[in-house]
C-alpha cells in the first residue's frame, strides 16, 4: 500500500487540494492496495485559503514525511511564503529513497526549488509561464503541455490539468480500469494526456463542435482504418484548416493523436484480457502485431509482453 502526504500550506488553492483529496483520499476497499492518505503541513493550523471567502482549515502539522511514499503538493503562494527547511529536507529525503513528488498548478515553485526539476522539463498555469521561466531559467519549460509526469515527478498546469495529472498517477498504480472508474466517479472523460495544449483557440463555439465530435467518432473507430482526409470531412474542414486546428487544440498532429489513441486502448487490452498480441493489436487498430510492438518501443520504451507483465506484477 502507497502512503501518500498531501502537503498543504497558507493562502493554499482549495480546488486543486480537492483534486488531490477526492481522487487519493476517497475509500475504495474494491481496489487492492489502494492508497492511505493523509492531509498534513509543515505549518501550525488554521491556515488559511486562497481568495476572499475567509475559510480556513485545521491539519496535523508535521516535522517530515518519514512514512510517506508519495508527496503531492497542491499549490504554493510562492511570492509570499519561503520554503521552511524541514519541509525541504522532508520532500528531498522522501524522492531520494524513491518516492514521488507531484505538485499541482503552482505547487510547481516547491520542486523547482528544491531542485527536483533540473534537466526535467516542467508546467506549471499559464498565468505563472513568465515569473517561472525568469526565476527558473535553467528548468526545460513546457508551456503547452497539461501535465509532465515520469512515473517519479509531476506537474501539472492548472485547475482541471491537476485531476488530469492526478488520474494519470492512478493509472501509473494501477491501470486504466480503475483511472477511468476514478474519472467516471467525477463525472469526467477518461483523462486527457499529458501533450496536449492547455488553451484552445475557440473554448466557445458559434456553432456546434464539430471538431470535438470528430475526435469522439475516430476514438469510436480505432480499430478500423481511419484516414486523416475521413476526419477533416467528419469535422467539415479542409485538410489543411483540420491540420491547423488540430495542432493548435492538441499540440500534436491527428496521425500522432490517433497512435496515441491505439497505444492507451492497446495498453488497457493488455491489462484487462489475455488476448494473443496479434488480436490486440487488431482490436487496437494497429492490425499487425509488429506496428504494435514497433510503437510501443518507439513510445513506451517497452513491448507489448513486457508492458502486460509489468502491470500483472503492480497488480499482484
Amino acid at each position: 500500500m502507497k502512503k501518500v502526504a498531501i502537503v498543504v500550506s497558507p493562502h493554499l488553492a482549495l480546488f486543486e487540494l480537492g483534486c488531490a483529496t477526492d481522487l487519493f483520499a476517497v475509500n475504495r476497499q474494491d481496489v487492492k492496495n489502494w492508497y492511505k492518505t493523509d492531509v498534513v503541513s509543515f505549518f501550525a493550523s488554521p491556515l488559511s485559503t486562497s481568495g476572499q471567502a475567509g475559510i480556513n482549515i485545521n491539519v496535523t502539522q508535521v516535522s517530515n514525511l518519514d512514512d510517506y511514499d508519495m508527496v503531492i503538493i497542491p499549490s504554493w503562494a510562492f511570492s509570499k511564503l519561503s520554503l521552511p527547511e524541514d519541509m525541504k529536507q522532508a520532500i528531498l529525503n522522501l524522492v531520494h529513497r524513491g518516492g514521488q513528488a507531484i505538485s499541482l498548478c503552482s505547487g510547481v515553485f516547491v520542486l523547482a526549488q528544491l531542485g527536483l526539476l533540473d534537466n526535467r522539463p516542467a508546467t506549471t498555469h499559464w498565468l505563472y509561464t513568465d515569473i517561472f521561466k525568469k526565476k527558473y531559467p535553467h528548468i526545460q519549460y513546457r508551456q503547452d503541455v497539461l501535465y509532465q509526469y515520469d512515473g517519479t515527478i509531476g506537474c501539472s498546469a492548472g485547475s482541471s490539468a491537476a485531476i488530469d495529472l492526478c488520474l494519470e498517477v492512478i493509472r501509473n498504480d494501477f491501470g486504466y480500469e480503475v483511472a477511468n472508474y476514478s474519472a467516471r466517479r467525477m463525472v469526467l472523460a477518461a483523462h486527457r494526456s499529458g501533450g496536449q495544449s492547455q488553451f484552445v483557440e475557440t473554448p466557445i463555439q458559434q456553432k456546434p463542435n464539430q471538431f470535438a465530435a470528430t475526435l469522439d467518432w475516430a476514438t469510436d473507430r480505432l480499430a478500423t482504418k481511419i484516414d486523416i482526409n475521413q476526419m477533416a470531412q467528419q469535422a467539415h474542414m479542409s485538410r489543411r484548416t483540420f491540420d491547423r486546428k488540430f495542432r493548435s487544440s492538441m499540440n500534436m498532429s491527428p496521425r500522432q493523436w490517433l497512435i496515441q489513441q491505439r497505444l492507451h486502448l492497446a495498453k488497457r487490452l493488455l491489462e484487462v484480457n489475455n488476448d494473443s498480441i496479434d488480436l490486440v493489436a487488431y482490436q487496437s487498430g494497429f492490425e499487425k502485431a509488429e506496428t504494435l510492438r514497433h510503437n510501443f518501443r518507439k513510445y513506451l520504451k517497452l513491448s507489448p509482453s513486457q508492458y502486460r507483465q509489468q502491470f500483472c506484477s503492480q497488480s499482484n
